[in-house]
């Protein structure tokens, strides 16, 4: 068995954003200003952490925000940054570039919610769900691939995937810090990708794969939007299967964090 750490952390902040436009997979856009310091932001809370691989999608705001992260870091140097377009936001068809009021509104002209609904030539939910699946697939097996000899095994983590499970898999309260659920787990997966797509990846993690939680947290907390270079963790021991590498237990450490965001840390930075 192999276990790791993934830390998931959103693109930060563009003028899209801002605007609260769509940006999907064709609005290519780059970080605005302030999305630059968040992502500087994040880089700095991260810093201190040892990536053994990087995982982003290969949309530039994405790319824009590993490479702020990846410069600050003061042990993976030597990491290479795997650009996937499996990791890319959810396609938005025609709504892309459009405000999302509009989405909204073509939600409620076809009775559905605005979450469930699929713009014409853009991705329904389960298609995403599947996108994820098979990059965390690739993940597990590229994990194994490039650690397996390492003697970086580990007995299981939480939950046995698929399971069930209401055991928290944690000791007790988290402390707060960066490397919170790190523990005795050297290896370390880092991903940068998109709000939906995130939003996508967790529930799945939560509800397909029953993966245990951190004590008192609420599944609304859990599952809510993940603000620009939030940041989410998991632990998951993958092992040889029939069919190749499989998950055998994961749990959530912590979901959609902005410590690294306070204003105290914004103002550092630019000054």
């Amino acid at each position: 068995m192999l276990t790791f750490s993934l830390t998931v952390v959103r693109h930060g902040e563009t003028q899209y954003n801002k605007e609260k436009l769509l940006q999907g997979q064709g609005v290519d856009t780059s970080l605005s200003e302030p999305g630059l310091q968040q992502a500087e932001a994040a880089g700095l809370y991260l810093r201190e952490l040892r990536f053994s691989n990087v995982f982003v999608s290969n949309l530039q705001r994405a790319r824009q925000t590993a490479e702020i992260i990846m410069r600050n870091n003061v042990h993976s140097s030597g990491v290479e940054m795997v650009f996937d377009p499996l990791l890319r936001e959810r396609g938005f068809g025609i709504a892309e570039g459009r405000p999302k009021e509009d989405l909204k509104n073509m939600a409620n002209a076809a009775g559905q919610s605005c979450r469930d609904y699929t713009p014409p030539g853009g991705e329904t939910l389960e298609q995403v769900r599947l996108r994820c699946k098979k990059f965390l697939k690739s993940l597990y097996q590229r994990m194994v691939d490039d650690h397996s000899c390492s003697g970086q095994s580990s007995a299981a983590v939480g939950t046995e995937a698929g399971a069930g499970g209401a055991e928290s898999g944690t000791d007790g309260p988290l402390a707060g810090l960066p490397d919170d659920g790190m523990e005795g787990v050297p290896l370390h997966a880092l991903v940068v990708s998109h709000g939906a797509y995130i939003r996508v990846a967790v529930r799945h993690f939560v509800e397909d794969l029953q993966c245990s939680l951190p004590q008192g947290l609420k599944m609304s907390k859990v599952l809510s939007a993940c603000p620009n270079t939030g940041i989410s963790r998991f632990v998951l021991t993958v092992s040889p299967s029939e069919c190749g590498v499989a998950l055998s237990a994961v749990r959530c450490v912590f979901t959609n964090r902005k410590d690294h965001l306070t204003s105290r840390n914004i103002c550092y930075i630019t000054h």
